[in-house]
């Protein structure tokens, strides 16, 4: 399967030792003790004080919420591995019990499986913007971006919300970039008492990763960086390769479609993509009706379709969807998967992960939002993908208008010193093409590329046996893979 790598695991250190490690003036939030209380079969919660500006640790804190779901074994004990789900705008906290059920018992007994909401997400220090009835207002009235009248009024829609953020949520806004966040990780490894930091991040949490090996090589220990971004690309580049992505992601889920009993669509692959573009075309003009009277607009379509091609194991719902949406005037289920793209609640409440998702996002990307440039961008959108491309177009209006400037704009990372890193890319991954994955691995100086060939997004405890096998292999001992293996 390989050689044993160089890393280290995240083994408990002292506590001097950790707090000796603490950059200047952030001795107090690196020495403090973390105090857990039970929240659930097996899960712990405690909430960590972090800087609101590292660099000025006078300037205000943060809370930072964790769960931990404690290792079940005493001897050999590695310390805790911290998982971060992805976003930007995921939280760690409210899955990760379930998730580390699903964990190989070794892997239960070697570490503390700890997740966190980073800052501005969730449970932690959130960010915060409009409430639930104006996100159900604009879903059921969206725009058209084509036309002057419609790019006027999301521009006018996008100040109103870049303005509720920051009336709302306050200096914390500008301080959610993913740098400030992969310091917080820092913070976070020593307050559990770890030399080291072992970290397990999927999708956006690869470039959380990827950015603590930058700042902190030194310590960085089993690092495992599943469905990873690319972290060189630009706004506009990253978006028309997930936009193809998708298009081809949808494509596999019409082939696999066709042959079953039931399929909704029917014809070539062509002709069956052609039916699901039509009836997004339909809904532009002719909302269908849903079981709780809110209407299925075409960006509620739009995202009921993309959503479940994230995992290949629930396109059998997606199928579902559509029949009901196609052949029965339903929008019923397409709104269901739509709600859970936007984190709506039953109740009508919503999750905070795509005001948090905008606010790093914005921080991160440059965007060029010239008339211009943003119908260049839409142009080759629709030349990539037919279908869903427009879709992806003028999401740059919302940076263009926010109040903070990006402070950590794309680049190449080397992580140079930093011992090996395990990265993992799915072939027909549609949320991050498998050429970011070789990008990265590319990149770092100790990158190792896994490679999962299938439908997906992610590989880690998906059902693939061989990726698993190899990714607790390397989070246990160090073992990696020969290069270019291929599960």
């Amino acid at each position: 399967m390989g050689a044993p790598a160089t890393g280290a695991a995240a083994v408990p250190g002292t506590a001097a030792a950790v707090a000796a490690q603490a950059p200047p003036g952030l001795e107090r939030f690196y020495a403090q003790e973390i105090a857990w209380t039970p929240c659930g079969a097996a899960a712990e919660c405690a909430t960590v004080r972090a800087p609101l500006d590292h660099a000025d640790p006078a300037a205000g804190e943060i809370d930072l919420a964790l769960v931990r779901v404690a290792s079940t074994g005493t001897a050999a004990r590695q310390g805790s591995l911290l998982v971060n789900f992805g976003g930007p705008g995921g939280s760690g906290t409210a899955r990760i019990e379930d998730w580390a059920a699903g964990l190989d018992p070794s892997v239960r007994a070697a570490y503390d499986v700890v997740g966190f909401d980073p800052r501005g997400v969730g449970a932690s220090t959130a960010v915060e913007c409009v409430d639930g009835p104006t996100v159900d207002a604009w879903r059921a009235d969206p725009v058209d971006p084509d036309t002057p009248e419609g790019l006027a009024e999301r521009t006018a829609r996008a100040e109103q919300f870049a303005a509720a953020c920051a009336a709302t949520t306050g200096p914390l806004l500008g301080e959610v970039d993913t740098d400030s966040a992969a310091r917080d990780l820092d913070l976070l490894r020593a307050a559990l008492g770890d030399e080291q930091l072992s970290y397990l991040g999927y999708s956006y949490g690869t470039q959380l990763g990827a950015a603590y090996t930058e700042l902190f090589p030194e310590r960085t220990g089993r690092f495992v960086l599943d469905a990873a971004v690319d972290p060189a690309l630009g706004n506009a580049e990253m978006t028309v390769q997930q936009a193809a992505a998708f298009e081809r992601s949808l494509r596999v889920f019409a082939a696999s479609c066709l042959p079953q009993d039931g399929c909704p669509l029917e014809g070539t692959v062509d002709e069956a993509v052609a039916q699901i573009d039509a009836l997004l075309e339909r809904l532009e003009t002719q909302p269908l009706p849903t079981a709780d009277g809110r209407p299925l607009t075409v960006e509620d379509a739009f995202a009921g379709i993309y959503t479940p091609l994230y995992d290949s194991r629930i396109w059998w719902f997606l199928g579902q969807a559509l029949d009901r949406a196609l052949h029965h005037g339903d929008g019923t289920a397409l709104m269901f998967l739509a709600d859970a793209a936007y984190g709506r609640n039953p109740d009508g409440t919503y999750s905070n992960a795509d005001e948090a998702n905008t606010a790093v996002n914005c921080l991160d990307y440059p965007v060029d939002d010239s008339p211009a440039a943003m119908a260049a961008l839409d142009a080759r959108l629709q030349e990539v993908a037919p279908t869903l491309g427009d879709h992806f177009s003028h999401d740059e209006v919302t940076c263009g208008v926010w109040p903070y400037e990006p402070v950590s704009p794309p680049a190449p990372v080397d992580g140079a010193g930093a011992g090996p890193v395990l990265v993992v890319g799915g072939t027909g991954d549609p949320a991050t093409p498998y050429a970011w994955s070789r990008a990265l691995a590319a990149q770092l100086e100790g990158g190792h590329l896994l490679t999962r060939e299938g439908e997906g997004h992610g590989s880690y405890l998906r059902g693939n046996l061989c990726v698993d096998e190899i990714v607790n292999g390397y989070l246990l001992r160090g073992v990696l893979p020969a290069q270019e293996r291929t599960c």
